[in-house]
């Protein structure tokens, strides 16, 4: 199965998930983007990863494992999303000793939070990309990109939700369903799409 690199592109709140953020990989050599939801605590360790200015008090979780690791001599060589069921992400993480190699099991959130530290890439299968991914839209206006330079200090900054009325998706037909995904990807909202998108793929594998 073919592999496809990916790249950490940006972090954006959940507004429907209290405590949830949407982590965004997007395709290292296309335009295809894969969100990921993850709690508050990973989407902080990946944030303060990416800005190197920022330097906690005490080490996070993820350092502490990376100090370990260095003592050791373990290394992380790659990061392989790969698989999808229901809605969750499954993932690898390729380690290293003595030139012995390991695959340890791992949540998606902190193998990226991992594969940051160790500045190991990350793959995922064209499947998966097929199967879960959005293509970038181009959109227009005052919306606010993923892609601005400054959004490591929004995400670190940001104070407070938003308090938009849940959508029932259950209510919606599949047809309004594939509209509102479309309407929801060129808006990059993408932790609303992703809701969307497993309910279109939960009715049509029924």
């Amino acid at each position: 199965m073919k592999l496809v690199q990916l790249n950490v592109k940006g972090i954006s709140y959940s507004e429907t998930q209290t405590g949830a953020y949407a982590l965004i990989l997007s395709e290292s050599d296309g335009n295809r983007k894969l969100p990921v939801i993850i709690g508050g605590f990973e989407a902080q360790s990946i944030a303060i990863a990416l800005e190197q200015e920022i330097k906690p008090a005490r080490p996070l979780t993820h350092d502490l494992f990376k100090n370990f690791a260095d003592r050791f001599n373990v290394i992380i060589k790659q990061v392989i999303i790969h698989k999808l069921v229901d809605g969750v992400f499954y993932s690898s993480v390729i380690c290293e000793r003595d030139k012995i190699e390991e695959i340890v099991d791992s949540r998606t959130s902190d193998a990226v939070a991992l594969a940051l530290r160790f500045e190991a890439p990350i793959f995922t299968y064209d499947s998966i990309l097929k199967k879960a991914g959005f293509t970038a839209a181009v959109s227009t206006g005052e919306h606010k990109k993923l892609s601005e330079d400054n959004w490591i200090q929004d995400f670190l900054t940001e104070q407070g939700t938003k308090n938009d009325p849940p959508i029932n998706l259950a209510k919606l037909s599949l047809p309004k369903l594939k509209t509102l995904l479309s309407k929801l990807v060129a808006s990059e909202n993408y932790e609303k799409a992703v809701r969307v998108r497993d309910e279109i793929s939960k009715r049509q594998s029924k």
